[in-house]
């Protein structure tokens, strides 16, 4: 199908010396075409095979794996590298299509806190320098992270109102913000850490945290240092392999691959 009229037959290869190898013509609006258009590979200058090597480079790299060893790895500058893993990561972005949870299921929600977005004035308490992560992990399923500003209820309240199905049970610590949850879900468990109580039966939030321990390993132990700004993306990344957890490598991959069609992302917007 010609990706820019959008015409599904009359379509053939390019048979001249002026066109590198790869390009198709269209019969009905006489352009030229590669399978890269619409793609995140779209004037892209790099080889595909290059892109395939990093898709499996990032895919089986369980915590991550940093622009510098891609660099190294593959030739390339390490500007390259730092771009090509971004594209990477743009087509791991994975847009829900349901909500987490259901009837009976349980989905836990914690916060963490990554880096400094500032310097922490002398004789300040509490987070309020750091990069704020809320997570929600369905047990035995999947798992949606978000960058926000704050952590207060006024923000997190309507990203989970958003994202569970109100038939969930909802499990927590016993932060003041998750207050009144039991009024938009099935039911709203906590357990008191304040207390040192960390399960109750099968009140728990075990799963999240572990999910947090595998973002603090990739974004402290791989990458060092990563931006307010494009934290999102990294835990896009982390989230893609933690739904994926339970398939091969290479079934990965094709679906890493496959979420490659309908992105863009240039080198502009992610320097602008």
């Amino acid at each position: 199908m010609c990706p820019k009229c959008g015409a599904r037959k009359g379509t053939s290869p390019v048979n001249s010396s002026n066109h590198r190898y790869g390009f198709y013509y269209c019969n009905s609006c006489k352009k030229t075409f590669t399978v890269t258009i619409g793609t995140i590979f779209e004037n892209s200058r790099i080889k595909l095979n290059t892109w395939l090597y990093v898709f499996h480079l990032m895919v089986i790299s369980k915590k991550g794996i940093s622009a510098k060893q891609i660099e190294r790895m593959i030739k390339v500058s390490y500007k390259t590298a730092w771009y090509m893993c971004h594209r990477v990561r743009e087509a791991m972005e994975h847009i829900p299509t349901k909500k987490l949870g259901g009837e009976g299921n349980i989905v836990e929600v914690d916060e963490t806190y990554w880096g400094n977005k500032r310097k922490k004035p002398f004789g300040a308490r509490g987070f309020g320098h750091k990069m704020k992560i809320v997570s929600i992990v369905e047990r035995e399923g999947s798992k949606r992270s978000f960058h926000v500003p704050d952590v207060k209820a006024k923000t997190v309240i309507p990203i989970l109102k958003a994202n569970i199905d109100r038939n969930s049970r909802v499990m927590t610590d016993d932060a003041k913000i998750y207050r009144g949850l039991y009024e938009s879900f099935q039911s709203h468990e906590s357990v008191n850490h304040s207390a040192r109580e960390y399960a109750r039966g099968d009140v728990t939030t075990n799963t999240v945290e572990s999910s947090f321990a595998i973002v603090k390993r990739t974004l402290y132990g791989t990458h060092h240092h990563v931006s307010e700004k494009h934290l999102p993306r990294y835990l896009n990344e982390l989230d893609f392999k933690w739904d994926n957890r339970g398939i091969s490598d290479t079934m990965m991959m094709r679906k890493a691959l496959k979420g490659a069609e309908g992105k863009r992302l240039s080198y502009w917007e992610l320097k602008s």
